[in-house]
């Protein structure tokens, strides 16, 4: 049993002042120090400094582990050259990311904070690393592949994967599924993946780029010759809308920078959420996520890193730095901290995990990061959290220290 004392506690929706969390593998209870220390007088107490702040730990539901070899290799600005060089790259970059590379992505996220993350797979490599992996992950099998005389044998592909996570599961792995994109996965396959896995939690990439929307709602633009060229393919496999219809389960739709009203009010219907990965966004020139549309649809939405063939770091903070820039007209402080919740509590709901937020019965993830100088206001913290932090100075996993 360990009791944290902190004078500044982020709880997953807001700062509390001069708390005490108990715990063990779980959060046995938070409140006044002088009442937890008479209830568990045998507990380790952690005193942490006035400039040090207790909070969940952080929740990147979107990451692509599998092209983590990447520095120069890929070309950004816009989605479409860097989709054409990915295709180059791509076995190269696979190939050179192995065991070592998964673990250095991984023990980085530990390090910023990051204690529960979503590792999309396309190829499953990456399994055993996310099998060791410290934290808790959500392994999204993902269906790719468009043209309908290959739909059994990318099946039978994906089955394989998913039963391989399936038999590699435990406390901390959750098998999910995830369909890359409604461009590129044929609505035929999505219905038969859909139905073997009814009860598994659900990602998709949406509307990321105004390639794919062009492509999508009227079968023009660049997209055209690439599917052309390489897929024999002269018109989308389906329309955004029809694509939402196939989804029988709250999804979490990863950019959706180029849905408009009519398609952002079905998300909202449906009870989907939205993965918010700005830096990818720029790197991409997709455009803007226009969270002020989001919000007043109450979409609930959070932040991704993605992978690095479309990021520099998996650090949350680094991405939640870019929101704050990315997001000009937000009020600042406030904003800041929309975006803690976002990365903890926000995030760990949508998941469907009992973390994100620091409450009785809830696994006892958490982190402490020590701020320049002791901050003066409860208002100022989380934008000096976010300004301030790149690694954390402790960090325990159900209880358990890691950092």
């Amino acid at each position: 049993m360990t009791i944290i004392v902190a004078k500044w506690l982020f709880d997953g929706e807001i700062i509390r002042q001069n708390m005490a969390v108990a715990f063990d593998t779980s959060i046995m209870e938070t409140g006044p120090f002088e009442i937890l220390e008479t209830r568990y007088p045998n507990a380790e107490i952690v005193r942490l400094e006035t400039d040090e702040v207790l909070l969940p730990g952080l929740v990147n539901p979107h990451v692509h582990l599998e092209f983590g070899a990447n520095t120069t290799h890929l070309r950004y600005g816009d989605f479409m050259i860097w989709l054409q060089s990915v295709i180059t790259h791509r076995d190269e970059l696979v190939e050179s990311c192995r065991a070592a590379c998964y673990k250095r992505q991984i023990e980085t996220m530990l390090h910023s904070g990051t204690t529960t993350f979503g590792a999309i797979s396309s190829y499953g490599k990456e399994l055993t690393a996310c099998r060791a992996a410290p934290q808790r992950v959500l392994f999204f099998n993902e269906a790719i592949g468009s043209q309908p005389d290959a739909v059994d044998a990318l099946y039978s592909d994906f089955m394989q994967r998913l039963e391989a996570s399936e038999a590699a599961a435990s406390e901390r792995l959750i098998p999910a599924v995830a369909i890359h994109s409604p461009y590129s996965v044929h609505p035929i396959l999505i219905k038969k993946i859909l139905k073997e896995s009814p009860t598994k939690l659900l990602t998709a990439h949406f509307m990321e780029s105004p390639s794919e929307k062009e492509w999508l709602e009227k079968g023009e633009g660049p997209f055209k010759p690439f599917f052309e060229n390489f897929l024999q393919q002269t018109r989308p496999l389906q329309r955004p809308i029809e694509f939402l219809e196939l989804l029988d389960r709250p999804t979490l739709l990863t950019h959706v920078v180029q849905a408009d009203a009519s398609l952002l009010n079905t998300i909202a219907e449906s009870g989907h959420t939205i993965i918010h990965c700005p830096r990818s966004n720029r790197l991409l020139g997709c455009g803007r996520l226009q969270v002020e549309r989001v919000r007043e649809k109450k979409i609930p939405w959070f932040l991704g890193t993605d992978g690095l063939s479309s990021n520099t770091s998996l650090n949350l903070w680094d991405e939640m730095r870019a929101a704050l820039m990315m997001h000009h007209a937000a009020p600042l402080e406030l904003f800041a901290t929309e975006l803690l919740r976002a990365s903890t509590a926000r995030a760990a709901e949508a998941m469907k995990l009992p973390v994100g937020r620091i409450e009785k019965g809830n696994p006892a993830d958490l982190i402490t990061v020590k701020l320049p100088d002791a901050p003066e206001t409860a208002e100022a913290i989380p934008l000096q959290l976010i300004l301030h932090t790149d690694t954390v100075e402790k960090l325990f996993i159900e209880g358990a220290q890691y950092v």
